[in-house]
């Protein structure tokens, strides 16, 4: 296994006692009882020093927590902005950079090159958006203040275990308020399941290695099902009828566009369960593709 030479350094320089002693006692004891817990999971004690040590509440998670709008934005403005011609051309460009490297995935799985890049750049534009904040302590204030408290603790201890196997350092595991990572956007329980080691280097990297992006990307579709040598669907006039393995979705009500979906679609939905999403991921793959 990785060293784990960061993880101990982090330790000596933030010992459990001068953190707790700034921190909400019951926040502390709250800890106390993950890292029991984390033990019992296999994480070593030098990285739940580190990372509870230095753990905090974040007021601000909890804020976007607990103020997230309601979804009721129309199918033609999502497209609009998760399809942007921007996102398009720059699409194509980091296609026409990396192809070698993707192919190198791709190829084997069966998915197709633009379908990676289309994920790779909803989920962080190419790499670029990551999110800011520290996934332990993130997932910790999460668990802590009761928000979906059983599957944040779950996420945590997952997020505690990749720490401890050398995948990434204590604070360079950056994600969203909801601890999801790097350029995939992978909650710790889903990286645990689906992220690869595209380098053979025996790190898992998604936040700055683009071998382990595509090979993780390309991983997952292929375990929840991905087909080679079909597409993902295609618009179809209103009156369109699905076949087998197939499903009509009409994003925008009767009266909108019809697409006709197949097997890959229902892929991209185990990625993210709205249709709004896996359209957006079939349609700009085939305009990157177009290009």
């Amino acid at each position: 296994m990785i060293s784990r030479r960061l993880v101990c350094a982090a330790a000596a320089l933030a010992p459990l006692g001068a953190f707790a002693q700034s921190r909400d006692p019951r926040f502390t004891a709250w800890l106390a009882g993950v890292r029991a817990e984390a033990l019992k999971a296999g994480v070593d004690p030098g990285t739940l020093d580190a990372a509870l040590g230095s753990a905090q509440d974040v007021p601000r998670v909890m804020e976007l927590a607990r103020n997230q709008p309601e979804f009721k934005m129309t199918f033609e403005r999502y497209m609009g902005l998760v399809v942007s011609d921007e996102r398009v051309k720059n699409g194509r460009a980091r296609l026409r950079e990396n192809k070698a490297l993707i192919d190198r995935f791709s190829g084997p799985s069966g998915v197709p090159a633009p379908i990676v890049v289309s994920l790779w750049g909803i989920e962080s534009n190419y790499g670029t958006r990551l999110g800011d904040f520290e996934v332990v302590s993130a997932l910790a204030t999460l668990a802590y203040n009761d928000f979906r408290a059983k599957f944040f603790r779950q996420q945590l201890i997952a997020a505690l275990k990749i720490v401890s196997q050398g995948h990434i350092g204590l604070h360079d595991m950056k994600g969203s308020w909801a601890g999801a990572m790097g350029q995939c956007q992978f909650i710790p329980t889903s990286f645990q399941i689906y992220a690869a080691d595209g380098d053979g280097d025996g790190r898992m990297d998604i936040w700055t290695n683009k071998a382990d992006v595509f090979a993780s990307i390309t991983n997952h579709l292929k375990k929840v099902g991905w087909k080679a040598g079909i597409g993902w669907g295609q618009e179809a006039p209103a009156g369109a009828v699905a076949g087998q393995g197939q499903r009509i979705v009409k994003p925008a009500g009767p009266n909108g566009p019809t697409f006709v979906t197949t097997e890959n679609f229902r892929a991209i939905l185990r990625w993210n369960q709205s249709d709004f999403f896996a359209l957006a991921v079939g349609i700009l793959a085939d305009r990157i593709a177009a290009g």
